[in-house]
């Protein structure tokens, strides 16, 4: 066991001392954050201060004046102010003193119309808010102090599946971008640690190391342990996207009112995380497979692509799993091994996904995984006694069945 864990060691720290591999890393979470900080400043830089009027004709925003402080409204809320009359609320409209001003009329009570008059754009989100805020508050003052309260915090909806395993918010928009960015996050960071590990098992046999290092540990201590090590390399990549992200979302929250509703789906990061273990190790055995039997590394890139694109396949029907997300080709890839992660992935934010197709997809999946790494070791052994051969089909399947090269 002591030496498996030397194997991830030293697979863990080469990978993550290549400076091509802290570009990769690092390149998307900067580029989320950068893009973050644009938004933020946009926003800040372009969103209008100024003061919202009002004019209360109808005598029913007399008793709250002031608002206490809210989440939804920013760092810099935009102040209320009251003027007496239409005349001198325009007025101070047309100098430029307020941004817009609203009109309670005197029948307000039985009409509930309110007007708001503004030059050319309508003030944000957040003002408007603003001011309805004060506008319940006054009109719920005879209500018990619970209701009231209720009444002020408005209505927070969430939205289940019918048998209760999915829950998300109301925004589709980011229930559907959640899941895709997840899933072309996997694919590039997850292919590309499977890229590392073959490419690691052919240079190391083409230049005979995995010679020296098979003579003080089995094979299956060689390949778990290169398998774990990437498995930690991409757990490390996840980790630190996921930081960025969350601080990203912290911090932004703050400025744009959007990201204040957004549900973290807890429930979708546990299954994919169930999913994403085992085909993590499906790409290691087929990876280590390919390196295994190749004699040059640039011949293993060339499989590798095509094994990718396994993986990757949902991607290219992606658009039938917006107009028909439970069609017997989304049911056919949930349960195929190389694309069930992704197809869960990307179906996730589109529709309910039957159970049984979940089940059935893990299992499926799993064993795939469990098989794979079993064969890839057998695989592995042959390639070590045919160095500088290229193993054909015959000879992989024969080590298989027989666990020799026969």
């Amino acid at each position: 066991m002591r030496k498996l864990w030397v194997v991830a060691k030293h697979e863990f720290l080469k990978i993550t001392r290549k400076r091509s591999f802290l570009l990769g890393t690092l390149a998307m979470p900067l580029f989320f954050v950068a893009i973050m900080v644009l938004v933020v400043v946009v926003l800040v830089v372009g969103e209008d201060q100024r003061p919202i009027g009002y004019v209360d004709q109808a005598g029913v925003l007399a008793t709250v004046t002031a608002l206490p402080p809210d989440e939804g409204d920013g760092p810099n809320p935009v102040e209320l102010q009251a003027f007496t009359d239409e005349a001198q609320a325009r007025a101070a409209l047309e100098a430029q003193e307020i941004q817009a001003y609203y009109v309670l009329p005197a029948d307000y009570l039985t009409s509930r119309d309110v007007q708001l008059f503004y030059w050319e754009k309508a003030p944000p989100n957040s003002a408007q808010r603003r001011f309805n805020n004060l506008l319940r508050a006054n009109l719920s003052t005879s209500l018990p102090v619970e209701v009231a309260e209720r009444a002020q915090k408005g209505v927070e909806l969430t939205a289940r599946s019918a048998d209760g395993r999915q829950e998300v918010g109301g925004d589709s928009i980011i229930n559907i971008f959640v899941p895709f960015f997840i899933g072309l996050f996997f694919s590039i960071v997850v292919l590309s640690s499977g890229s590392y590990l073959m490419e690691a098992v052919s240079d190391e046999k083409e230049n005979r190391t995995i010679e020296v290092m098979a003579t003080s540990m089995t094979p299956g201590q060689l390949i778990g342990g290169k398998a774990i090590g990437l498995m930690a390399v991409a757990l490390a990549q996840i980790g630190i996207l996921a930081v960025t992200i969350a601080i990203s979302l912290i911090v932004g929250a703050q400025f744009i009112e959007a990201l204040r509703a957004i549900h973290i789906p807890w429930s979708m990061f546990l299954t994919l995380a169930l999913f994403f273990l085992p085909t993590y190790a499906l790409i290691a055995g087929m990876m280590i497979g390919v390196g295994s039997m190749v004699t040059e590394t640039r011949q293993g890139q060339q499989i590798a692509g095509a094994i990718s694109m396994l993986f990757t396949l949902p991607f290219f029907v992606v658009v039938v799993f917006f107009s028909a997300p439970n069609s017997p080709l989304a049911t056919i890839l949930t349960l195929f091994p190389t694309t069930s992660f992704l197809t869960v992935t990307l179906r996730w934010g589109m529709t309910t996904i039957p159970l049984w197709e979940m089940i059935a997809g893990w299992v499926l999946v799993t064993a795939s995984a469990v098989f794979m790494v079993w064969a890839a070791s057998r695989i592995f052994r042959l390639g070590m006694l045919r160095y500088g051969q290229r193993l054909d089909l015959k000879s992989m399947l024969r080590a298989v069945r027989t666990g020799t090269e026969g």
